[in-house]
């Protein structure tokens, strides 16, 4: 396997070799796929806190069937735009594209992705493997993402925020993992004691996709939505209810009375590092980053986190928001390597390789793993408590228009969490303009009497 950050071929990889990974799979039954005359493909993927189970979990593949991988390693943003430069070319670069939640219906709804079952209608999706909302189909007539549709895409990386805290001090101070979100709150300020610790580090600045994704959990969970009903097609802008305005106060004011002073301008990885370092007692943070909590080449906290599902009101469901990733084989690149990105998602969705993309570090996507042994061990601790919440994980958009949309609340929740805008203002105002944005695509929106 190659990559733009020269990644080579190791006989024994960092931290679990390959050879480590094969004989594990092997040991539990897992039977290599040689797929004859397969072509070598290449994958556009971001730097994120999976990758690197991601990139050893590649690497097995190619161990066990002499397939070739090359990865093409890029932030964020950058991976977007090569994936929209490489589809709308006359001839892809890349054919396997990692697409994340906030995009991959762009794809779907433009053409850039071929159905894995037009490439290979033989091919059938494990049972066990969780469809994440059905978005891994399309039904292009309807515009929809249902299974009636076709399968355009294989999960990578199934990630949802979940609430990591301090079981060490929830210990000390007889606490016990909260389920709502006064629970939540009480627990922080029992923790926060500033500079030294607080109470809870949230993510604040905008970017890509940052304050938004981090705010969904509490606006679900509080029963809040941005729309009245998508997969019914109504786009009434919903934000800024009653529910919207109780999970944004709540979101500002566990920062400001709870929090780290400087949310408005923490990124994922100031967030992580709080929480590594040993000053925060609580972060919302996609799952991904489990396995930095335990490494004591980065950790302070070492074996001293603990994961429960996002909180919600009593009466509501837990409701993180999907956050995830998903494999689409691009349409414009020649048949054998379409043929060959079928054959490696055909070995990447089995029960065996996803045990071993967890004992690497990453998050299965394959039900069984989380009833296997490894989910009892202490260094899987977080993996019972992401089974109970991924069910009822809530895609936030349904449509390909949404990185403008997330534009726009990127803007409006940074300026609510900085303070420049109270949050009932905030609120109206990207509702306001959410409601320009579906209206100029022509969807049915509308919008409601802004709060006072």
């Amino acid at each position: 396997m190659r990559s733009n950050f020269e990644y080579r071929r190791r006989s024994v990889l960092k931290g679990m070799g390959a050879a480590g990974l094969g004989a594990a799979a092997m040991a539990a039954g897992m039977r290599p796929l040689y797929a004859s005359s397969v072509s070598p493909i290449t994958i556009v993927v971001n730097q994120s806190p999976w990758f690197e189970s991601f990139r050893k979990t590649v690497e097995l593949y190619e161990t066990e069937t002499g397939n070739k991988v090359e990865l093409d390693v890029n932030p964020f943003a950058g991976s977007l735009e090569k994936q929209r430069n490489s589809v709308r070319a006359s001839s892809g670069q890349y054919d396997l594209l990692i697409m994340n939640s906030g995009w991959f219906t762009e794809m779907y709804a433009g053409g850039f992705v071929e159905a894995i079952t037009d490439i290979d209608p033989g091919f059938k999706l494990d049972p066990e493997v969780y469809t994440l909302g059905n978005t891994i189909y399309y039904n292009a007539d309807k515009k929809s993402l249902t299974p009636d549709g076709k399968l355009m895409s294989m999960p990578v990386s199934p990630l949802i925020p979940m609430l990591y805290y301090r079981g060490d001090l929830y210990k000390e101070k007889g606490l016990k993992a909260p389920e709502t979100f006064a629970e939540l709150e009480a627990n922080a300020r029992a923790l926060h004691s500033p500079p030294g610790m607080y109470g809870i580090v949230q993510r604040g600045a905008r970017g890509p996709h940052t304050v938004a994704y981090d705010f969904y959990p509490y606006l679900f969970g509080h029963g809040g939505n941005i729309f009245k009903d998508q997969a019914a097609g109504d786009y009434t802008v919903m934000i800024n209810n009653a529910e919207g305005l109780e999970a944004l106060e709540y979101y500002v004011r566990l920062a400001k009375e709870a929090g780290h002073p400087k949310t408005a301008a923490l990124d994922q990885a100031e967030v992580i590092q709080n929480m590594v370092t040993g000053h925060a007692g609580h972060i919302m943070m996609v799952i991904a980053a489990w396995s930095q909590m335990d490494d004591p080449a980065k950790s302070a906290v070492v074996d001293k986190i603990e994961w429960a599902p996002p909180p919600s009101l009593p009466g509501l469901p837990t409701a993180p928001a999907l956050g995830h990733w998903l494999a689409g084989i691009s349409k414009n690149v020649p048949d054998d390597r379409k043929r060959g990105a079928v054959e490696f998602l055909r070995w990447f969705q089995t029960k065996q390789a996803q045990l071993a993309t967890a004992q690497a570090g990453g998050i299965p996507i394959h039900a069984a793993v989380y009833n296997e042994p490894i989910a009892d061990e202490h260094r899987y601790r977080w993996m019972k408590p992401l089974a109970k919440a991924l069910p009822h994980a809530v895609n936030p958009y349904q449509f390909p228009e949404a990185s403008e949309v997330i534009a726009v609340l990127e803007l409006g929740l940074n300026r609510a969490v900085a303070g420049e805008v109270a949050p009932a203002d905030s609120l109206n105002g990207m509702a306001k303009e959410i409601e320009t944005v579906m209206a100029g695509y022509k969807y049915k929106t509308g919008a409601l009497q802004p709060l006072r």
